[in-house]
C-alpha cells in the first residue's frame, strides 16, 4: 500500500501514469499508451471493460447522424418526380451500415463486433489536453491521451469509412438512375455530404464530450421540432390526413423511433425492460398536435407566411 501511495504522490496530473511491465511499474510519469489510462494509483491500466448501454447509445447517435443528413439532402434535392430517391436512401443506409460493421471489426479486439473500452468518469476525460500538469510551473508534462478509448476515435474512423463508401458507390448509382434530374442537380446530395462530413467531424473532435452528455436531449428536442414542422407543412390536422400517404407514416414512425431512442438514453437504465413503460410517452406529441391542430390552423399560418404578413 505504501508503494502505491509513493507512486501516486510522485506522478502529477489527472491523466499521467507509469507503464507497468511484467507486473512491475517502470519508467517516469507520462502519457499512457493508446488503449490504456491511469488508475487511482497513477499506473497505466489496460482498458478491458465493455461499453455500457449509454456508451452504445452514444455511438448509435453519432452513427445515425450522417445517415439522417444523407436522407435529408437526398430528399431535398431529389425532386417530387424523381423515382431514384428511394434507392438512394437504401444505398445511404447500406453505406453507413457497412462502414459501422467494418469499423467495429477493425477495433480492438480485431475481427470481433464487440469492443473494449475505458469507463467515462467525467467530462474532463474527453479533453485530457487541457489537463497537462506543470509540476515546476515552467515545464509542461504532456499526458494527452484518449481516456475514453475508443469512443473518441472510433467515431472519426467511422466517418472516414462512410465518406469512402459514399465516394465508391453513390456517384455511379446517381449517374445511372437519376435520369429525372438535371446534370447539375443529380450530384447535389453528394456535394452536400462533402460539406457536412467535415462539419460533423470537427463537431466530434471539439465537442465530443458535450455531445456525450447532451445527445439524448438533442434527439428529443430536434425530433419534436422537426415532427411539428413536418406536420404543419403537410397540413396534417387529423388522423385521416395523416394516413392518406404512406410517406407520412414513414416519417411519423421514424420520429417515433427517435423519440424512443431519446427516452431510453435519458433514462440511463442498463436493463431495457425497465424503460419500456416510458415508451408509452412516444405517441404523446403526435396525439397532442392532432388534438390541438384545429385551434392553430396550420393552413392559415402558411397562407399568411406566403403572403408576406
Amino acid at each position: 500500500m505504501s508503494s502505491a501511495v509513493a507512486v501516486s504522490s510522485t506522478c502529477p496530473g489527472l491523466y499521467c501514469g507509469r507503464i507497468m511491465v511484467n507486473g512491475s511499474v517502470e519508467g517516469e510519469c507520462g502519457v499512457c499508451p493508446r488503449g490504456e489510462r491511469s488508475n487511482f494509483q497513477k499506473v497505466c491500466e489496460r482498458c478491458a471493460e465493455s461499453p455500457e448501454l449509454y456508451d452504445w447509445l452514444y455511438l448509435g447517435f453519432m452513427a445515425m447522424l450522417p445517415l439522417v443528413l444523407h436522407w435529408f439532402f437526398i430528399e431535398w434535392y431529389s425532386g417530387k418526380k424523381s423515382s431514384s430517391a428511394l434507392l438512394q436512401h437504401v444505398t445511404a443506409m447500406l453505406e453507413c451500415s457497412v462502414s459501422a460493421v467494418v469499423t467495429l471489426l477493425l477495433a480492438d479486439p480485431v475481427g470481433n463486433l464487440s469492443i473494449r473500452s475505458c469507463r467515462v468518469k467525467e467530462l474532463s476525460d474527453w479533453y485530457t489536453m487541457l489537463y497537462n500538469p506543470s509540476p515546476d510551473y515552467v515545464n509542461t508534462l504532456h499526458c494527452t491521451q484518449e481516456a475514453v478509448y475508443p469512443l473518441y476515435t472510433i467515431v472519426l474512423i467511422y466517418y472516414a469509412f462512410c465518406l469512402v463508401m459514399m465516394m465508391m458507390l453513390r456517384p455511379l448509382l446517381v449517374k445511372k438512375i437519376a435520369c429525372g434530374l438535371g446534370k447539375s442537380d443529380r450530384f447535389r446530395s453528394i456535394y452536400a455530404a462533402l460539406y457536412f462530413f467535415p462539419i460533423i467531424t470537427v463537431l466530434q473532435a471539439v465537442g465530443g464530450g458535450l455531445l456525450y452528455y447532451a445527445f439524448p436531449y438533442i434527439i428529443l428536442v430536434l425530433s419534436l421540432v422537426t415532427l411539428a414542422v413536418y406536420m404543419s407543412a403537410s397540413e396534417i390536422q387529423s388522423f385521416q390526413t395523416l394516413l392518406a400517404k404512406k410517406k407520412r407514416l414513414v416519417v411519423l414512425l421514424s420520429h417515433w423511433l427517435l423519440h424512443a431512442y431519446g427516452i431510453i438514453s435519458i433514462s440511463l437504465l442498463d436493463r431495457l425492460e425497465l424503460s419500456l413503460p416510458l415508451l408509452a410517452l412516444v405517441p404523446g406529441p403526435t396525439l397532442f398536435y392532432i388534438a390541438t391542430a384545429k385551434f392553430t390552423k396550420p393552413s392559415r399560418i402558411l397562407a399568411e407566411g406566403s403572403s408576406g404578413h
